[in-house]
């Protein structure tokens, strides 16, 4: 896959996935890549969430952010401990917020507010305690490379 954020850009959607958990013991994650292998993006964001072992947090308190950026397809999607406490509407409003920044060629901003909308209901759900909490997932923007190989 290639990359298609620049470094700066990078730099800001980790930034804003750190500032989002300083005050939850909540995880985030942002997937990127190429296309989606699956008819359905959410499917797809299932899929990352499982192999990036998202659902082996403490809480169950999860979050993944997925892309397929050529085919523009788009998914958040939440482990069962956050999804538990959220608004019934709160995937499909976090989702059409970042997709209205999409439209106008804004991702990373996109991303940026989705990211700052679901560290706020983590910090709700679950603030932070500093005797007990501690990062268990990398902070870092995950890449796939959803292509098939070419024989």
């Amino acid at each position: 896959m290639t990359n298609p954020l620049t470094p700066e850009q990078e730099a800001a959607l980790v930034a804003a996935i750190k500032q989002a958990e300083i005050t939850t013991s909540g995880e985030i994650r942002v997937h990127l890549e190429d296309t989606c292998p699956t008819p359905e993006p959410l499917d797809r964001a299932a899929q990352v969430f499982a192999d990036l072992a998202m659902h082996k947090t403490a809480q169950r308190n999860g979050v993944l952010f997925y892309m397929a950026w050529e085919s523009r397809q788009f998914a958040v999607i939440g482990d069962i401990g956050i999804n538990s406490m959220v608004p019934d509407d709160f995937w499909e409003t976090t989702k059409e917020t970042v997709l209205q920044l999409f439209r106008a060629e804004r991702y990373v901003s996109g991303l940026e507010q989705g990211v700052r909308m679901v560290g706020e209901q983590l910090q709700r759900y679950y603030p932070y305690n500093a005797a007990t909490d501690k990062n268990e997932l990398d902070d870092s923007i995950s890449f796939g490379d959803s292509k098939p190989p070419r024989v």
